[in-house]
């Protein structure tokens, strides 16, 4: 693969909130060194639906020499109002290019618009609108105008965002998204997660996937820290029951914390990916700030809301975490030793191949 890195989000909006809070710069920095020093990344998508946090963290980034892959990722607007946010984003993307010496940024137009922007399915939430899947029948019937929908709606945005952005240009779209790559210069896909369900066929479809025409990229793939996270693959926070709030209140009864299973799912989803000759791979996510272990995990397990994070840093209340990143309220978890492992043979790798040249 060309580069490969993590997702970074700067907060999700949902029930007035995102789940990223606090979002404070001078963390966002020091998080943009950890991701391309300690983890030896060559990149970071970037993703969230304030404006600002994603250029503040962009330009965090860049000046940390990591590939910008800059995502809005919005939820509960307009189909007018997501224009309006990805043209602004657009103008935001190529100031972040054109400021920072020898910045490298990507532009995603977006990422599963047709789930959490209004109009393209039926349902004024994402939770109606993800309800329609739920009905195989009713959903295919849906498919050919939302895709038609989706394509048009995709084609005026790059009006505007190539009139501002002088970069790459791409978008994440979710696996039933018939987009007309025709359009873009990289082809991407939220959809990286092998799971239980899909494993038989999945290396037939990366193969189709990569065979496309043009370079492609998985914006997403990870799993949860519990045991049987890696058969439920992007469905882990199942597993979990949310408040009205956004916020997580219990896990099920008798999860069971397995850190190294989630490990195991990432080293192998890394070497597949590579092997194969993606573009780009993005693990999902660096941290779920929402998500974070109260109490004693041994004793209060359902408490331990971070057995369903895909985060590879486990979130721990103010003045808990212990060791080398206590100031940023996180401890790493195994699989950031994998990321970590990954990117640094990767690294020597690619160095030994600039000497032999």
């Amino acid at each position: 693969m060309r580069v490969f890195g993590v997702t970074y989000d700067t907060g999700f909006t949902n029930a007035g909130t995102t789940n990223h809070e606090p979002f404070l710069p001078d963390i966002v920095q020091r998080e943009m060194r950890v991701i391309r020093e300690d983890l030896h990344c060559d990149a970071v998508r970037i993703t969230g639906g304030v404006a600002e946090r994603l250029e503040v963290a962009a330009r965090a980034a860049a000046e940390a020499g990591l590939e910008v892959w800059y995502c809005p990722f919005t939820n509960g607007l307009s189909q007018e109002e997501l224009f309006g946010f990805l043209v602004d984003a657009a103008e935001r993307a190529e100031r972040v290019r054109a400021e920072v010496e020898g910045a490298r940024v990507v532009f995603l137009t977006g990422s599963e618009i047709t789930l959490f922007t209004g109009g393209f399915l039926p349902g004024e939430t994402f939770q109606e609108r993800a309800a329609v899947l739920g009905d195989p029948v009713r959903f295919r019937g849906l498919l050919p105008q939302m895709n038609v929908d989706l394509n048009a709606f995709l084609a005026r945005v790059l009006v505007e965002v190539r009139a501002r952005f002088r970069g790459v240009v791409g978008y994440a779209s979710v696996a039933f998204e018939r987009v007309d790559w025709t359009l873009f210069d990289v082809i991407a896909s939220d959809a990286g997660y092998r799971d239980a369900s899909n494993a038989a066929m999945f290396p037939e479809a990366l193969k189709a996937q990569v065979s496309q025409g043009k370079p492609f990229a998985v914006t997403e793939f990870g799993c949860g820290a519990f045991r049987g996270a890696a058969a439920l693959g992007s469905r882990g926070d199942a597993i979990l029951e949310w408040g009205a709030d956004a916020r997580p209140v219990r896990m099920v009864e008798g999860t069971v914390r397995d850190e190294e299973e989630q490990a195991g799912y990432v080293r192998e989803m890394l070497g597949i990916y590579d092997a194969a000759g993606v573009e780009a791979a993005f693990v999902y996510t660096f941290a779920r700030w929402d998500m974070p272990t109260l109490g004693d995990r041994e004793l209060e397990p359902e408490r331990d809301f971070d057995a369903a994070s895909f985060g590879i840093v486990r979130v721990l209340p103010a003045g808990v975490a212990v060791g080398e990143y206590a100031e940023l309220n996180w401890e790493p978890k195994a699989a950031f030793g994998v990321v970590a492992e990954f990117g640094l043979a990767r690294r020597a790798r690619l160095a030994g191949v600039v000497e032999g040249a």
